[in-house]
C-alpha cells in the first residue's frame, strides 16, 4: 500500500472557514477603533478650539465680533473636521456672552454618537449638573448632512 501524506480538501476548506471567520472580526474591531479615533478627535478638536476661542476674546464681555471666516486662522486650526465636513463657529443669537461650535457633514450614527457623548464645558453639560450631554441635533438629515451644535460660554 502506498502511503499519502498531505492535507484533504476538507481539511484546506476547514482552514479557510476558521481564517475568515477571524478576518471578520479582525475587519470589525479596525472599524470599531476607527470610528472611535473619529470621535475623540473632534472632541480633542472642539475643546482645543473652545479653549483658543475663550483666549482670543478673554478681555471682551461678549463673543460678538467671532466671524467664521476668520477666527479659524487666528486660532491657527483648520475648520475641517475628521467625517469631511466642517467645524462653524457663531455667536448664541439669544446671548452673546455665548458662542456656538457646530460640526457638519456627519451621517446619522456618528451625529447620534457625538449628541449623547458629554461635552465638558458646555453649557447645556454644566447646567444639568454633568448628566445631559450639552449637544444638541436631531440627526434625522440624509447622511452626510446632519449638524451637531454645542454652545459654550455663560
Amino acid at each position: 500500500m502506498i502511503q499519502e501524506s498531505g492535507r484533504s480538501m476538507i481539511e484546506m476548506m476547514g482552514v479557510l472557514a476558521i481564517m475568515g471567520v477571524i478576518t471578520v472580526g479582525a475587519i470589525a474591531a479596525i472599524s470599531s477603533a476607527m470610528k472611535l479615533q473619529k470621535q475623540n478627535t473632534v472632541n480633542d478638536e472642539v475643546l482645543q478650539m473652545v479653549t483658543q476661542v475663550r483666549q482670543l476674546f478673554s478681555e471682551y464681555d461678549d463673543y460678538s465680533s467671532i466671524n467664521n471666516s476668520t477666527i479659524f486662522g487666528a486660532i491657527g486650526m483648520s475648520n475641517k473636521n475628521p467625517y469631511g465636513g466642517n467645524y462653524e463657529l457663531s455667536v448664541n443669537p439669544s446671548n452673546s456672552r455665548q458662542f456656538i461650535v457646530s460640526i457638519t457633514g456627519l451621517n446619522k450614527s456618528d451625529c447620534e454618537a457625538l449628541v449623547i457623548r458629554g461635552w465638558n464645558g458646555s453649557v447645556g453639560y454644566e447646567m444639568s449638573g454633568r448628566t445631559a450631554s450639552g449637544a444638541s441635533s436631531s440627526c434625522d438629515s440624509p447622511n452626510g448632512q446632519n449638524i451637531v451644535q454645542i454652545t459654550y460660554g455663560e
